[in-house]
């Protein structure tokens, strides 16, 4: 029997502008560049990955009643995903992202979605309830998910992206959460994180460091270190935390150990990396652990 996610929070469009390297801090023009506008943010993306994997899935965002809205209802469109939205006088959330050569990105929140909108949270209740796993993405309104999560009796799964072990808005999902995956971007000195979220009884804590590969540590396990899989040319960057996410969570479903989660996490992430959108449309568990096969064995 397929296993149930619910996921909270994270749908909005991108536009991803593509150059050499970054701009230098000066008055200029850019004559050329590769552009790409598509479905972006971290519920898209690990819903878009899971689905793939298996999984039924359930996801919730806030979008706007305009052309993006509509444009991300088309392309949040699986037989294993079912897309549940509300209605964000602000509009969808819009991002635009400047990428260099190296895969780094340089992202400006064009448009928010409310931090506080009006909604009737109970209506979440059926949804928690009827899920296997739960994920609990950074949003303003997805706060008020982590304690009915709790009261449901369900494990929180939180992704904590570029947290840099300071910012207080990301207090409510460290403390609630169970599961907590993350990336180094503003957190070079990563370990004393990790010490710190086994010392609070977190059951397992990731740091990803794209292509330098991921640590990571649960109850059973030291520090744990693996490789990324090599890539020679990735074609976009965007999306692969959540596709890592996602490939981490599938192995875990199934029980594999610590070590063999963040293989496939490093295998589903290395795969979107070869595509320009949020997943590879050659991801399955089957491909998953194909690939696992002639990478890490």
């Amino acid at each position: 029997m397929k296993k149930k996610i619910f996921i909270a929070g994270g749908v909005s469009i991108d536009s991803i502008i593509y150059l050499p390297e970054f701009p230098q801090p000066r008055p200029q023009t850019i004559h050329e560049c590769r552009f790409n506008e598509t479905l972006g943010s971290t519920g898209s993306g690990k819903a878009l990955n899971l689905c793939r994997l298996g999984f039924e899935v359930t996801l919730h965002a806030l979008i706007g009643d305009d052309i993006w809205g509509r444009q991300a209802i088309e392309e949040l469109q699986h037989p294993n995903l079912r897309f549940i939205y509300d209605i964000d006088p602000n509009g969808t959330e819009r991002h635009t992202n400047i990428m260099n050569e190296a895969g780094q990105r340089i992202s400006v929140f064009t448009n928010n979605v409310d931090e506080n909108p009006d909604l009737d949270y109970n209506k979440f209740i059926p949804m928690i309830q009827d899920a296997d796993i739960v994920v609990v993405n950074l949003a303003g309104y997805t706060k008020k998910l982590l304690p009915l999560v709790k009261a449901c009796g369900k494990e929180i799964w939180t992704d904590l992206h570029d947290y840099d072990d300071v910012n207080p808005w990301h207090n409510e999902f460290i403390e609630w959460s169970d599961y907590v995956l993350m990336s180094s971007d503003n957190l070079p000195d990563y370990e004393p994180f990790m010490h710190k979220m086994m010392e609070r009884e977190k059951k397992l804590v990731v740091v990803t460091h794209g292509c330098k590969g991921s640590s990571g540590s649960d109850k059973t396990s030291g520090l744990i270190n693996i490789p990324a899989m090599k890539v020679e040319k990735p074609t976009d960057t965007n999306g692969a935390g959540d596709a890592y996410f996602s490939g981490f969570l599938y192995s875990h479903a199934a029980g594999f150990s610590l070590k063999e989660c963040m293989q496939a996490g490093s295998i589903a992430g290395g795969m979107c990396v070869q595509s320009a959108r949020l997943f590879n449309s050659e991801l399955s568990a089957t491909e998953l652990e194909k690939q696992r096969t002639l990478f890490y064995y």
